[in-house]
């Protein structure tokens, strides 16, 4: 996988370990197993920090006897990278809840995609550097905008496209070609220039602002306190960074904490939600007993034992 890693790395991007012959998520410690040691030292460092881009350091990792033979992963956000994630039915009786988009049949990943471009009056932008998955499905690679920060999309839910997409930036990781499951390889299809993602796409994508609720104690949540916006990044990036066999402990861990902000009236439900939701986006994998249904049951779990312990804004302490 050596050679896979440098290519990457050519490519510009950022790239770490990845489980070998497979595409479960990285093989580092999680955030709740951490040893504070080493590179851990001061803070735990997850896969997205530890991801480089240095052909030397590549060299080192994968000439390792620990990591010579784990695939390879690469960090979108850093890598400034946004995958479109175009992909099939595991069955053929898995249909999307409708059928079909202006009367034309939707059996596919692609066939939700060509519909969404049709919907929005743009072209099908498949100009762009394109791979293969092991399952069938396409791989989109397109430059990340500047100034504007996408995150993890799964289907319909919140801003995604729709059935059958997914789309990976900060926060996310994708395989990079070479590497390979025991179904087969990812791989270049069109060696292709990378475009930059649309611009209609960009704000298809952007993070939906969150409604201010009619309750007093809810109306600026578009502009939380920084302690706040502290809180929900430390959660998030403990979720972003758990280990396979930590998936539902640190999600739910994570949910206690963001429910009892909830709780307290420092923080929307929907947002929390919201967060959460994107933030496990990678557990959800073939290899992986995480599924749709798991997250959002441990979500609401946690969410609720937060809930009987609210936690209120710090009391600041008048002049004498």
């Amino acid at each position: 996988m050596l050679a896979v890693a440098l290519d990457a790395v050519a490519r510009g991007w950022h790239v770490f370990p990845v489980h070998p012959e497979s595409k479960r998520p990285p093989a580092f410690h999680g955030q709740t197993s951490c040893p504070h040691t080493g590179i851990c030292a001061t803070t735990h460092q997850g896969w997205e920090q530890r991801a480089v881009a240095d052909p030397d350091l590549v060299r080192w990792i994968w000439g390792s006897t620990r990591y010579g033979g784990c695939n390879v992963g690469v960090a979108c956000g850093p890598s400034n990278l946004v995958l479109v994630d175009l992909d099939v039915p595991r069955s053929p009786t898995e249909q999307p809840k409708d059928g079909s988009r202006r009367g034309e049949p939707v059996r596919t990943g692609a066939d939700t995609f060509r519909s969404v471009c049709a919907q929005a009056g743009q072209p099908v932008p498949l100009g762009t550097l394109t791979g293969a998955t092991p399952s069938g499905g396409t791989h989109l690679f397109y430059r990340a905008p500047q100034g504007v920060q996408l995150g993890n999309t799964q289907n319909e839910r919140g801003n995604g496209l729709g059935w059958k997409i997914d789309t990976r930036g900060h926060g996310g990781y994708a395989m990079a070609p070479g590497s390979t499951t025991p179904d087969g390889p990812y791989r270049i299809t069109r060696e292709l220039p990378m475009l930059d993602l649309p611009t209609w796409l960009v704000h298809r994508l952007a993070p939906r602002p969150v409604t201010a609720v009619s309750r007093p104690v809810h109306s600026a949540v578009d502009r939380l306190p920084a302690y706040v916006t502290a809180a929900i990044r430390g959660e998030v990036d403990k979720v972003a960074a758990a280990a396979p066999n930590e998936h539902n402990i640190v999600l739910y861990v994570a949910s206690t904490a963001l429910g009892q902000l909830v709780a307290g009236g420092l923080l929307p439900a929907s947002r929390a939600e919201v967060e959460l939701t994107t933030a496990a986006v990678h557990m959800i994998t073939d290899t992986c007993g995480c599924t749709d249904n798991e997250v959002r049951r441990v979500i609401t779990a946690g969410l609720r034992a937060g809930a009987a312990k609210p936690r209120t804004a710090p009391t600041r302490r008048g002049a004498a």
